[in-house]
């Protein structure tokens, strides 16, 4: 008898669905049935090629080669018939950091986090822009060849790799709004590029600060971190190449006279020896925002700080991604608790729009301490952020609330 219960329940089943078929009927939304396939290819041509059936092959977001958005790729080292306004940059350099590395994988992991923006689809409510449709040409000039194994090598690649392409003629041509700030400040009167770098870890910055010091002359700096990256130099140093790594290269640049003395750092929070550290921090040229002060002050006071600092300057932007908490970013290399929120930073950096911008970068991403890709995301976003900043004339406004009040009693 027990033997017989399967059967009687598979009989039940089938006896169930077939009821269901019954009583459902067919629907226009039901899949096409494999009979009816050559009827479909019939009525949308005769699907002997893709073009002639589907149209172009578009990208999904987690499909097709890995550019920065999905923009146009390609190799500007070594093709000079590449033309841009702006172009985003690899610097997959990590050997020079203090504790963790892996950041020469940064690159990688914020073209991979930016997988998901695309050129027609870059409006945002907090710009009120889309930074692709601003006149602008932007490409991806994929990585430089770093050095893994030389450091004083590696530093003069980056440094050669973007002087070349400062050196690129711009693709628009266009002397009015923001692209007009490379012009006046040049020491040559011409319109420059403008690049925005993905670390790497923090060294980066040497190089990039000698190279736009060919062009500019000495340069401000606005300086996201959770460190002071202006330290001498380290307990051990014995040669003039140690001196490089990714917390002395502003003390090296300010010896260099790549800067002005009127940079500044927002976020910091890291452990000193003492006050001494910000004695010299002020004798390097920079001014201090620390974490704590956007609960004191507030961001709109940062905003004010960092721009009265900076005044009419030509300005570089450094952003070292641990400026933002580990908690909503933890895959970087010196991380401290306790710091702003990815939306704060955001926010901020819309506050700063006008600046005169010669270039920017994001660093120190390291995806191998990553969860979720949540940091690589974040800094593929603050990206996009850099592109509407640098081609925006001045900050957003707040837009109003949406939709009209209403009394819900």
């Amino acid at each position: 008898m027990f033997r017989l219960l399967p059967i009687v329940l598979l009989a039940v089943l089938a006896n169930s669905r077939a009821a269901r078929s019954h009583r459902h009927g067919h629907h226009d939304h039901d899949q096409v049935p494999l009979a009816d396939i050559n009827d479909f290819t019939k009525s949308n041509g005769d699907g002997s090629t893709w073009l002639e059936k589907y149209g172009k092959q578009i990208d999904q977001p987690f499909t097709g080669p890995l550019s920065f958005s999905h923009l146009p790729y390609s190799r500007c080292l070594e093709d000079e018939s590449a033309e841009f306004d702006i172009a985003v940059l690899g610097m997959p350099f990590d050997t020079a950091v203090t504790y963790r590395p892996g950041a020469r994988f940064g690159p990688y992991a914020i073209r991979s986090g930016s997988r998901r923006q695309r050129e027609t689809r870059g409006y945002t409510l907090s710009w009120h822009n889309n930074p692709y449709e601003l006149g602008s040409k932007i490409m991806d000039c994929g990585d430089v060849p770093v050095s893994p194994f030389d450091n004083a090598l590696a530093v003069d690649q980056m440094e050669v790799a973007y002087s070349t392409l400062l050196a690129r003629s711009v693709a628009s041509n266009d002397s009015s709004g923001s692209s007009s700030v490379t012009q006046r400040f040049s020491k040559d009167g011409k319109q420059h590029p403008r690049i925005v770098s993905l670390g790497g870890d923090h060294t980066i910055v040497l190089p990039i600060l000698r190279s736009l010091n060919k062009v500019y002359g000495p340069v401000s700096v606005i300086h996201f971190d959770a460190h002071l990256d202006t330290w001498p130099a380290y307990p051990g140093t014995s040669t003039d190449q140690s001196r490089v790594t990714h917390g002395t290269f502003f003390y090296l640049a300010n010896e260099e006279g790549l800067m002005t003395n009127t940079s500044i750092h927002a976020g910091i929070r890291c452990k000193l020896t003492g006050m001494a550290d910000i004695e010299n921090d002020v004798s390097v040229g920079f001014q201090l925002i620390s974490t704590d002060d956007i609960d004191d002050h507030g961001v709109a006071a940062i905003i004010k700080r960092i721009r009265d600092r900076v005044g009419d300057s030509p300005v570089y932007l450094s952003l070292d991604i641990d400026v933002i908490d580990p908690g909503l970013a933890p895959a970087t290399g010196t991380p401290e608790a306790g710091g702003w929120t990815t939306r704060e930073v955001k926010r901020i950096i819309r506050g700063l729009a006008g600046l005169n911008f010669v270039g920017a970068d994001i660093v120190e991403v390291s995806p191998a301490y990553d969860n979720a890709e949540i940091t690589g995301i974040a800094a593929a976003d603050i990206v996009h952020d850099f592109l509407s900043m640098l081609l925006s004339s001045a900050p957003p406004a707040p837009h109003s609330m949406w939709g009209p009040a209403k009394d819900e009693l």
